[in-house]
This record gives structure tokens, C-alpha cells and sequence, in this order.
């Protein structure tokens, strides 16, 4: 078994990944709000506004989306692989995100799919 973690730089692409990874037989992922240490900083750079009436509108920055989930073998990472880059493109290209897999020594609560044997 294989965990794979990818962060999504786009998040509004989340949907169009999801139905990929689906489509290539992943059912279960963890989604997770997240944002990297370059949005951080950039963050912290703005100045506050003394009056804000729209605290949630102005000056907000979207972060990144980290999916998780756990595969049976190296097959399923490089579909899951080629299934990401047709929407996100190269992920050597900034901007599209990161990902990357592992290998687990032990799995528990993960069901068997027919699908991904």
C-alpha cells in the first residue's frame, strides 16, 4: 500500500481532480484547507486597514488544498499521476501544485476495491 498527497495550488480545480482521481478507481480522499509558508509571508506583508466593514472580502488570499489517500500499488500513483497533470498540467510547472508518494508499512481501515486490485 501507498499514501499519496498532493497540494493543489488552484482550488477552484478541486472538482475536476476529484472526478480525475475517481475515474482512474480512487474513492477515498481526505481533503484538507492548507496554505504554504510563500502565502504566509505574503500575508503577513499587508498592512491591517484600521476600518474594515467587510473583514471576510478584503485582502484575502485563498490557500491551497491538500488531498490524501491510500493506494495499493505504484500503478494506481502513476495513473493518479497522469489523471492531475491533464487538468493541472506539468507539475514541474510552477503554480500547479505538488505530489508525491510513499510507501506504508501498515494499513489499517482502508477497504479492499475490486477496482484498484
Amino acid at each position: 500500500m501507498y499514501a499519496i498527497m498532493f497540494v493543489l495550488d488552484d482550488p477552484n480545480q478541486l472538482d475536476k481532480i476529484l472526478e480525475a482521481w475517481e475515474n482512474v478507481g480512487i474513492s477515498g480522499v481526505t481533503i484538507i484547507e492548507s496554505t504554504g509558508i510563500h502565502r504566509r509571508a505574503i500575508q503577513k506583508q499587508r498592512i491591517p486597514m484600521r476600518f474594515q466593514f467587510t473583514p471576510l472580502a478584503v485582502g484575502i488570499e485563498e490557500g491551497n488544498i491538500t488531498l490524501l489517500t491510500v493506494v495499493p500499488n505504484e500503478e494506481v500513483i502513476q495513473k493518479c499521476e497522469a489523471a492531475t497533470e491533464s487538468i493541472v498540467g506539468d507539475l514541474n510547472d510552477p503554480d500547479t501544485g505538488i505530489l508525491f508518494a510513499w510507501s506504508l508499512d501498515f494499513v489499517k481501515g482502508v477497504p479492499n476495491d475490486p477496482r484498484l486490485a
